[in-house]
């Protein structure tokens, strides 16, 4: 496959063809379109929680941890990138860092500790 297949089509038929690869767990083949899609639409989280994922699954995790900063640096309260983030420092070994992101997302999703 060359590289016009993953930039082929309108942004939405390229945001279907990712969520069908990354369905198919082609996580690598799902970032390929996604790198694109969130180039033309650097504002809209969707596709760029979906290419962080894409790389979080494809072990990419530098990549991974980029775009999730970013995520959140927009949207604090976003807390499944928050989770992500804290994932993500996790599997890196960098778990004084994901403590904070894994607290929060927490604490975003309502889960409390029993008082």
């Amino acid at each position: 496959m060359t590289h016009d297949y993953y930039a082929h089509g309108t942004p939405a038929e390229r945001w279907e063809r990712a969520r069908q690869f990354f369905d198919a767990k082609d996580y690598a083949a799902a970032a390929r379109v996604l790198v694109g899609l969130v180039e033309e639409v650097p504002e809209q989280t969707g596709p760029r929680l979906l290419l962080a994922r894409s790389y979080y699954h494809s072990a990419q995790l530098r990549r991974a941890e980029a775009e999730l900063r970013i995520i959140v640096e927009r949207d604090p309260v976003e807390h499944y990138a928050r989770l992500m983030l804290g994932r993500t420092l996790e599997r890196q070994g960098r778990h004084e860092e994901a403590g904070p992101h894994l607290r929060l997302a927490s604490a975003l999703a309502g889960d409390f500790p029993e008082a």
